[in-house]
């Protein structure tokens, strides 16, 4: 099996729960409380912020100047998703002033720390293992929607979201991760497998928690 199919065969039961918690099925039928969804934005908002370090440390770990070039890509990638993500806030009426003065609640806090911590101990292989829960899983969480209830594309607020992370480009940049991840770890040890399956895990179970998270409106 590739490494991307053996970390998903391990956190299946994990990532078929995203699509039944109360918040993303809110989003999917569009009857998400507007202030729960707003807290969440806020937040992801700061979690981007050091999602893009952990990129960053992917392009000083690299082995090869491809995969140096492909971290290094996805930079100003996050730049991108920031704006969709300001749009949002422009919605809310949320300014970078209040932004500053948000705090990161502690799933943030300790979501980030240990995907920077992992990227800080570890290589190219366990930095795209603790990336891609949070890349793929969106697109696979907005897909299903999709497949659910063809029509939630169409929300006047929601379908925006839907639509950026089940669209082709955002696939795409998806399938160039799980080819990297799969291309540099062919010849890892079953030891080194069973890392990148703790990591995933764990980045997977975070990605569980900050859907909760956002469902209580917690700090």
């Amino acid at each position: 099996m590739k490494t991307t199919e053996i970390l998903l065969e391990r956190t299946k039961q994990i990532w078929d729960n995203y699509n039944e918690h109360p918040f993303v099925k809110g989003i999917e039928e569009g009857s998400l409380d507007k202030e729960k969804f707003k807290f969440y934005i806020v937040q992801d908002y700061l979690y981007l912020e050091e999602f893009a370090k952990a990129f960053a440390l992917g392009v000083v770990k690299a082995k090869s100047l491809k995969t140096a070039n492909l971290f290094a890509k996805y930079i100003p990638v996050m730049n991108g998703e920031l704006d969709v993500h300001d749009g949002f806030l422009k919605d809310f009426g949320v300014t970078e002033e209040e932004i500053k003065n948000t705090k990161r609640s502690l799933i943030n806090l300790s979501y980030t720390s240990y995907m920077l911590r992992v990227s800080y101990e570890g290589g190219e292989g366990e930095i795209l293992a603790a990336i891609l829960s949070c890349a793929y899983s969106y697109e696979v969480i907005a897909k299903k929607m999709i497949e659910r209830n063809p029509d939630c594309v169409n929300h006047p607020f929601y379908g925006h979201w839907i639509k950026g992370y089940a669209s082709e480009e955002y696939g795409r940049d998806n399938v160039v991760l799980l080819e990297t991840l799969d291309e540099i770890t062919k010849d890892y040890t079953e030891e080194e497998i069973e890392h990148l399956v703790e990591i995933f895990e764990a980045c997977s179970r975070y990605e569980m928690e900050f859907w909760e998270m956002s469902w209580n409106m917690s700090l």
